[in-house]
């Protein structure tokens, strides 16, 4: 059996880590099983150096389409075309795709069009939100998937509501989840840390960086402010989407609280999240992190694909309102957030379990 392990993009490779250890261990054994790892290049990352797979155990990626950046559909169509040359010269028997990007799609699409049989880590989830470029990803490669991994009861329900059968269906808990546990131990204070003397639990972390949010100047000056004005004098780190900083830069407002930093490594990141006292985010990732650390995360969207950080985690859904960040900042410093648990599955052993059912593919 040989399967090709797509990523696009740096959250894609946090998934995949785990199951190219977990089909290592495998191999070591003496079962016989392939892979080859295929990094499309959509998203071109400096901190995705030598060192960034070295610190999460990743080979060098067997190929490298060096697709590049470019608009929805010409990134789609580089992939399909650089991938189904790969196919056409060395073909394999399994695509498995992970997450929700345009690699995870495109690849899947070709895939199926070349006879390999495709195998979808983190199936089923759905905001239901048709403007996230990310929701059609996932409509249209699980529509073509043949067996699903997933992360929640919820996603079982979408997959079956759509027809799925039950037997293509394999509900195996978090890959995410996997690395967070492995790499805890390493996490990394980041040298900010130390410059702006932050004191365990006494500062909060922020992202943003989805187009709704910031891309409109207005709104984003607006989010700021709101924070700036209800954190209570607390600092608020902000590490920069670069598409955001440009809008900063142009904002030339002059905030106390809110630090805007420069993006920090996978270790640094969790570092300063798992020694905060809360995040406010609007990425879907951070939400299921912060709900393994029992980090208090507030949610700046008005949809999420991932509920059970809500029902069972720290997460809330606040939506895209400043105004309704405020209430969510007094429950935070006031002490009455909720406390949380972590969802069923998300153990740390996820990838075990997906390359055992792999291996029972026929």
């Amino acid at each position: 059996m040989k399967i090709d392990i797509i990523a696009g993009a740096r959250p894609n490779f946090m998934k995949i880590a785990p199951i190219i250890e977990a089909i290592e261990n495998k191999q070591f054994k003496g079962i016989e099983i392939e892979f080859r790892l295929v990094h499309t290049g959509q998203h071109y990352d400096k901190k995705m150096s030598g060192n960034f797979f070295e610190q999460l155990g990743i080979p060098e990626p067997d190929v490298n389409l060096q697709v590049g950046s470019g608009t929805q559909a010409e990134q789609t169509a580089n992939i399909m075309v650089r991938y189904e040359k790969l196919l056409i010269n060395e073909m394999s028997d399994i695509c498995l795709v992970v997450g929700d990007v345009t690699s995870t799609m495109a690849c899947a699409i070709v895939a199926k069009k070349t006879g390999l049989i495709v195998v979808h880590v983190e199936g089923g989830i759905r905001s239901f939100d048709l403007t996230m470029p990310e929701e059609i990803n996932r409509m249209v490669t699980d529509s073509i998937t043949d067996y699903f991994f997933t992360t929640s009861k919820s996603a079982n329900n979408n997959l079956e509501k759509l027809g799925i059968k039950k037997e293509q269906i394999f509900y195996v808990g978090n890959t995410m989840i996997d690395t967070l546990f492995k790499q805890m131990k390493n996490f990394t204070k980041p040298r900010v840390y130390r410059e702006l003397k932050l004191e365990q639990k006494k500062y909060l972390v922020m992202t943003m960086h989805r187009p709704a949010n910031v891309d409109e100047i207005d709104k984003l000056r607006e989010f700021l402010i709101t924070i700036e004005e209800n954190v209570n004098n607390r600092k608020v780190i902000f590490p920069v989407h670069p598409r955001t900083d440009k809008i900063l830069i142009e904002m030339d407002i002059d905030f106390k609280s809110i630090i805007p930093i420069s993006p920090l490594s996978y270790l640094e990141f969790n570092y300063l999240v798992n020694n905060s006292m809360a995040v406010i985010t609007d990425s879907g990732g951070i939400t299921e992190e912060a709900t393994v650390m029992g980090i208090p995360c507030m949610t700046l969207r008005d949809n999420t694909e991932r509920p059970e950080t809500i029902t069972e985690g720290t997460n809330e859904l606040i939506g895209t309102d400043p105004v309704k960040l405020i209430p969510a900042l007094e429950t935070l410093f006031t002490g009455k957030w909720k406390r949380g648990t972590i969802p069923y599955l998300w153990d740390g052993k996820t990838s075990e379990r997906i390359v055992e059912q792999l291996l029972e593919i026929k």
